[in-house]
């Protein structure tokens, strides 16, 4: 395959840290999840914010593949869960709108969609994926 883009952000500090780029384009304090630190968010918002901008790209994608066109929201929730035999985990809902389509047709492009997202691809198989057509 070849590359297509390249990014980089270095974590200091982990959950109680920052995260940034290079050129600090990209800097965020970090926090654990349930803390109320200004200008502060946690992996979990960045893994959100992440995964439903590339799932709403993949959704473009498939809509002009198919010659349709809807206007679209994706919001990614993200939850971090924890299991006394696994240990942590996370865990997707994406909520999908399409405006305009039909719930099957919506249903359609989001299935579509999740087969070439690279987010869907990486976590494929490692941690429970829903949708929600709203």
């Amino acid at each position: 395959m070849k590359k297509m883009y390249e990014t980089k952000v270095t974590s200091i500090g982990g959950r109680e840290g920052e995260v940034f780029s290079p050129d600090r384009s990209f800097a965020y304090k970090t926090t654990a999840p349930g803390k109320r630190v200004e200008g502060a968010t946690n992996p979990e918002q960045l893994f959100a914010a992440a995964y439903s901008a590339c799932f709403n790209g993949a959704l473009g994608l498939v809509m002009q593949n198919e010659g349709e066109s809807y206007p679209s929201t994706v919001s990614a929730r993200v939850a971090l869960m924890s299991d006394e035999a696994t240990g942590f985990s996370v865990a997707v809902t994406l909520e999908v709108h399409l405006e305009g389509a039909s719930k099957e047709r919506a249903e359609a492009l989001t299935a579509l969609a999740h087969e070439v997202c690279p987010y869907s691809k990486a976590t494929r198989n490692n941690i429970d994926v829903q949708f929600e057509i709203v």
